[in-house]
């Protein structure tokens, strides 16, 4: 089996295994307490702090583990916010941030609030100048993702927080996808990683606090970890979530450069392998190992089903896929066609030969699940008599990704210069459907309500 989904949760890495055998042995007990085993405790506790401050950049006294990487983040907001609410109750966030991010933006929108999301272009970055617009005088906070989880995409953190910095702003980083490759370049004022990212085992979160930024911890508070993390500390997850960073640090130069060939093979053969593919992401500006592709007329489910029982492990943004039958939000912003959606990962130590061999079944399973879905395999057949200018696709109460692959089977039919009005109540269609006319060099005219769901305009340019 070929596990290719690390930025979900990355293998435990060798060390962290072996730091984690050694911890249950040496580090049960409190390390609040004074006595031997207690102090033992303690000296496993700050060694690992100083171990993940030094792979940060920080302070160890500005560091504290949680729970998770969610819990950092959520700590890490409502703190941030609440230390600075006499300034303003207003949060800036971009557009494609971890749901952890978005659902505590949702939270605070909630309690009164006011919310600002930054738009990013077609490869999912963001600008510092749309942040800078975006800060107002009761601006209490701004966050940013250093990559993001979903096409790898790295965003200009430096220059976002050198604008936040000159409002007086603090900047929250999320860098759970790209902590294991080096540290978070810019002034930002606070940051949060999970462990589970970089090989380390899950239920270890970081939050960063820098010197001088206003925080307050909210919920009940106890004396552990400075009072922003409370409970007992997991003092074996966190011994090997320090030990591991340290590792992954150790190897990312020289793995960093071998899945950038692997990423960059894929990127470059899949649309050749395969037609009607869309790579989405910034083809320079990303982290090594995540590579993520989009295809017409495939339901994005079937398709991961069908890689898992070929062996592969692939995840997916895919509105199919998705209990909500809602598109993806990082590809929503993105503008890119949401159905179909493959990402992979590879975690460090990958096959070229798996890689391979994905290429290799690839283009059978794509082939495979769009003949079951009925999608056209060619262009259509005989154009209708030019006097027919207009069709109407009827896609109704069917889901992604049935109204784009009812539209492409008419759309060799349409004369230059026709139309064609697809109907659907399917929220995906809205994405999808101009992202097909972007792939195909089509004119996408826009929508217009209809008796039933939305009409969707297509004119055909060539």
């Amino acid at each position: 089996m070929s596990y290719f989904d690390a930025a979900s949760a990355a293998p435990l890495h060798p060390v962290a295994r072996q730091a984690l055998t050694a911890a249950l042995d040496e580090g049960w007990a409190d390390p609040a307490r004074l006595y031997r085993e207690g102090r033992r405790a303690r000296l496993l506790l700050d060694a690992a702090r100083e171990a993940a401050a030094e792979a940060v950049g920080c302070r160890p006294d500005e560091l504290v583990f949680t729970a998770s990487g969610t819990r950092a983040v959520h700590s890490g907001i409502a703190g941030a916010l609440a230390g600075r609410r006499r300034t303003g109750r207003h949060l800036i966030v971009s557009a494609v941030e971890h749901s952890s991010v978005l659902h505590a933006a949702d939270a605070h929108e909630a309690d009164g609030g006011t919310v600002t999301q930054v738009a990013v272009d077609r490869a999912g970055a963001v600008s510092a100048r749309a942040y800078a617009e975006a800060l107002r005088p009761d601006t209490a906070l701004a966050c940013l993702q250093s990559a993001n989880h979903e096409v790898g995409t790295v965003q200009p953190v430096a220059e976002v927080a050198e604008v936040c910095r000159a409002a007086g702003v603090p900047l929250l980083v999320d860098a759970a996808q790209s902590l294991g490759w080096g540290p978070v370049d810019g002034d930002w004022s606070l940051l949060a990683a999970s462990a589970h990212k970089w090989g380390g085992p899950s239920g270890v979160g970081l939050l960063v606090v820098r010197k001088g930024v206003r925080f307050a911890p909210q919920g009940p508070r106890d004396e552990r970890e400075s009072g922003r993390a409370a409970g007992f500390e997991n003092l074996p997850a966190i011994v090997a979530a320090a030990a591991s960073l340290r590792a992954v640090r150790a190897e990312a130069a020289e793995e960093d450069v071998r899945l950038r060939e692997l990423t960059e093979r894929i990127r470059a053969r899949v649309p050749r392998l395969v037609p009607d593919v869309e790579v989405v992401g910034d083809p320079q500006r990303r982290l090594p190992g995540i590579v993520t592709f989009s295809c017409l007329y495939v339901d994005g489910e079937t398709l991961l089903h069908e890689l898992d029982r070929a062996d592969f492990s692939v995840s997916s943004g895919s509105s199919c896929t998705s209990s909500t039958l809602t598109p993806s939000h990082v590809l929503k912003a993105m503008g890119v066609l949401s159905e179909g959606n493959v990402r992979l990962s590879l975690p460090p130590g990958t096959r070229e030969e798996d890689v391979e061999r994905f290429l290799a079944v690839l283009p059978e399973v794509v082939a495979g699940v769009r003949e079951k879905l009925g999608a056209p395999v060619r262009a259509g057949d005989a154009p209708l008599p030019d006097e027919q200018e207009a069709l109407v696709v009827d896609a109704l109460g069917r889901r992604c990704p049935i109204p784009v692959i009812e539209l492409a089977k008419v759309f060799g039919q349409v004369p230059v210069g026709g139309t064609v009005r697809v109907l659907s109540d399917d929220e995906a269609a809205r994405l999808d459907i101009p992202a097909w006319c972007e792939m195909r060099g089509q004119e996408y005219v826009g929508e217009e309500p209809a008796e039933r769901g939305t009409a969707y305009l297509v004119r055909r340019v060539s």
